[in-house]
């Protein structure tokens, strides 16, 4: 089953185009690395289909439902999780907890019971009516990453998840992805971390420019370009290794 579906996607800022022509499909159960370089157009595409953003042309379906005409019923079923987002930092978390539970009609005692989960296994503890505002950047990551998966969605997106987030949340937040794709779910994953895209990918979509140039597991575009690794496959596909070290000089204007 197809949880995501684009046909044709173009997206542009006033004259500007981000996005030339996507064409893609994921199937359910898949964890799928969407990686490329700064402007490429990743959270762009994850705002698309996470239903934020309904101005742009060709055809995009989530879960079913088409995100320009149903983009309540995609929020619905999928959490998404942004590298930075709007947090009500007056609030403690299980405050926080309460109002996107209640958003998704979830009864509090098993918002309460998802979220004091979720926490003791990646490690958050605060006092009991510590405020958000309060906590560190990897702190306030974790509060977001459990507040999209409150209510137990079957797809979700995340930009950029590890931001702020110390080695071993690192590791604990591999895991948790690893394990809710083990239970059917599906990961839509953007990320900077070659390494961590490579490990945990199923499939990899690389993105330059606003187009799709490499998607398929790792094992079969390094196939291709026989790159060794992951960031060496970035790179070579993206041009951004081209230029070597040893040319380069930051006094050459003095």
């Amino acid at each position: 089953m197809s949880v995501i579906r684009i046909r044709n996607l173009r997206k542009a800022y006033f004259q500007k185009k981000v996005l030339h022509g996507i064409d893609l499909e994921v199937e359910a159960g898949q964890i799928v690395g969407y990686i490329g370089g700064n402007g490429a157009g990743k959270s762009t595409t994850i705002r698309i289909l996470a239903g934020l953003d309904s101005r742009f042309d060709g055809e995009v379906e989530v879960m079913g439902f088409d995100v320009q005409k149903n983009p309540i019923e995609v929020k619905r079923r999928i959490g998404y999780i942004p590298e930075a987002a709007d947090i009500y930092e007056m609030l403690s978390p299980r405050e926080f907890y309460e109002l996107v539970g209640g958003l998704q009609d979830l009864p509090w005692e098993i918002t309460l019971k998802r979220s004091q989960r979720l926490e003791e296994y990646l490690q958050l503890s605060y006092g009991e009516d510590q405020r958000i505002d309060s906590f560190s950047k990897g702190m306030k990551q974790k509060v977001l990453l459990i507040s999209g998966l409150l209510h137990d969605p079957d797809l979700i997106f995340l930009d950029e998840p590890l931001a702020g987030l110390d080695a071993n949340s690192v590791i604990r937040v591999k895991e948790l992805l690893q394990n809710l794709t083990e239970r059917g779910k599906t990961i839509f994953y953007s990320s900077h971390i070659m390494e961590v895209v490579e490990k945990i990918s199923d499939r990899i979509i690389l993105l330059d420019k606003g187009k799709i140039v490499a998607n398929g597991t790792f094992a079969e575009i390094n196939a291709q370009v026989r790159s060794g690794s992951l960031e060496n496959l970035f790179s070579e596909l993206t041009g951004a290794g081209n230029e070597s070290i040893s040319d380069f000089d930051f006094t050459a204007d003095e």
